[in-house]
Formats: C-alpha cells, sequence, structure tokens
C-alpha cells in the first residue's frame, strides 16, 4: 500500500495549517540515538497511525525564541512523550501540528494509507460552570454537526456512549459540566477526543487533573491505543509514568535536548540539562 505524507509546511511562505498530499520520500537522516523503525510504507500488521517528521522548526513570538530548529521523529504506531519544564515549547511544538501558530521549518505526517483521523486532548477545559451545560450536551457539541440543543444525533449517540463508558463517565452523562469535579471533566476530555476514532492522538498532559481512579482508566487507554497501532504524541510531566509506560522520549526547552528509550533519556544528568533555566549543549 503506498504511503501518503501531509505536510505542514514552512509557515513564512504559506498559510498556517496549509497542507497538501504527495508520494512519502525516502528515509531522511535521522537524529534518534539508535537505529529508527521503518517507514509507513513498510509498517508491520495492525499499525494504523501515521510517523511524524519535525525538521528544524522554529518558533518566535516577538522576539521570544519558543522554539529553536526542533528535528526529531515519531514513529508509527508508538507512544512517544514530550517532557520539559513549563514554558519550554511543548504546548507550542503541538500548536504547529496542528495548524494553530506559525512556524519554520518543516512538519509531516506518512500515513500507512489515505490520511486518517487526528484527534487532540487539551490540557484544560475553560468554561462558563454557571452554563446548564450537561456531559452529552458538551459531547453532542464536541462531536456532531447537529445543534448540540436538539440533542444527540442517532449517528453518534452510539459512539459518544462508548467513549464514555470507556473514560467512566457514562453514569454522569446528565450531570452539569459545571458540577463535575477537575478529574471527571478530564475523563469527558478524553472521551470527546475518541469521536471519530482517531489514527494519530495528541495529548496535552491528560493526567494533570486525574485522580488515581482517572489514572488507571487513562493508562488502560494507552494500553488499547498501543494494541490498536494509533501514533500517540503525549505532554506530560509525571516522568514515572513516562518511564512505565512510554515507548520514546523526547526532551524540549526550546530545543530538543535528547531523544532516547525511556531508560536512556530519563536519567539525573539528562533531567538536570532539561529542567535547568538555561539549556546547554545536548548529551
Amino acid at each position: 500500500m503506498t504511503s501518503k505524507e501531509t505536510l505542514i509546511p514552512d509557515s513564512t511562505n504559506n498559510p498556517v495549517g496549509a497542507s497538501l498530499l504527495a508520494q512519502a520520500p525516502d528515509q531522511a537522516t535521522s537524529p534518534l540515538n539508535d537505529t529508527p523503525h521503518s517507514r509507513a510504507g513498510s509498517l508491520p500488521q495492525g499499525i494504523t497511525g501515521p510517523s511524524l517528521e519535525f525538521t528544524e522548526v522554529s518558533l518566535t513570538l516577538g522576539r521570544t525564541p519558543i522554539l529553536d530548529k526542533v528535528t526529531f521523529q515519531v514513529q508509527p504506531g508508538s507512544v512517544h512523550a514530550l517532557v520539559g519544564p513549563n514554558g519550554g515549547g511543548k504546548s507550542s511544538l503541538i500548536k504547529t501540528l496542528l495548524g494553530q501558530m506559525p512556524h519554520q521549518g518543516q512538519l509531516s505526517l506518512h500515513w500507512p494509507g489515505e490520511p486518517g483521523t487526528i484527534g487532540y486532548v487539551p490540557q484544560a477545559l475553560e468554561f462558563d460552570r454557571g452554563l446548564p451545560m450537561t456531559v452529552d450536551d458538551f459531547m453532542a457539541a464536541m462531536c456532531q454537526r447537529r445543534p448540540a440543543f436538539l440533542g444527540l444525533s442517532k449517528h453518534y449517540a452510539g459512539a459518544i456512549g462508548e467513549a464514555l463508558e470507556r473514560v467512566g463517565m457514562q453514569d454522569k452523562r446528565k450531570r452539569r459540566m459545571g458540577a463535575l469535579s477537575g478529574g471527571e471533566r478530564q475523563r469527558v476530555l478524553l472521551a470527546q477526543g475518541l469521536i471519530p476514532a482517531p489514527q494519530l492522538l495528541v495529548l496535552d498532559e491528560p493526567m494533570s487533573a486525574l485522580d488515581e481512579a482517572g489514572i488507571q482508566v487513562f493508562e488502560r487507554l494507552l494500553t488499547d491505543w498501543r494494541a490498536a497501532g494509533i501514533t500517540v504524541l503525549w505532554i506530560e510531566h509525571d516522568l514515572e509514568a513516562v518511564g512505565r509506560l512510554a515507548d520514546r522520549v523526547t526532551g524540549l526547552n526550546r530545543r530538543v535536548l535528547f531523544d532516547a528509550t525511556p531508560q536512556q533519556a530519563l536519567t539525573p544528568e539528562r533531567l538536570l540539562t532539561l529542567f535547568s533555566t538555561h539549556p546547554r549543549s545536548a548529551v
């Protein structure tokens, strides 16, 4: 099956979020510390997600450099964690991938077949907690074209019910969003990221508000996504969880300081370099 490449081009000359489809080029030179996996054109059976390539991606807001020639790869069907200090550019890099911020350099997605669906789970949900919006109302607003005040459409009702069941929120569908705990709202955000079923899932600190039960739900979902061959790009501050659950870890503090397996990446020396105020050379 011919692989496909979606390019998010250098936005100095192109509109933000512009994309095109082309046959994937030959394997580019890899910045990784070990041998990269095969590209989308020769994926193992069962892989449904794309590979991602960030090539010298830079971002400057005003006179402040946010990203400095960020280059790394995300292998298809893997759980790839982004770690680093607050203000180190992790969320900004995600926003460039989603076409929400201007950048220089190139981002490309190599799909195993036709381009699929990208799911996104933000770090938090900002809304007026006084609104009479139930969990079902929120899911309808996020997941279907039909106006939420008309209720769930038959087309999405089953998928929404299944997603809420997977995150343990099926019994709270009629509760107001403003009455939920922070962890419960985070579970609802995880549920909306599952509709429609994604092949690439982008997670921005999904564990930040979860309680112990919610963390168990998230870890079970992560196991399911890996088994389904979905590519996951995951921003996370919980380094213990990253060490247990990620296939690969990129340390980002304005630029890439390391990119390796969790065992190679999460060493005291590398973490000290990563979380220092002024990043030094990569180790």
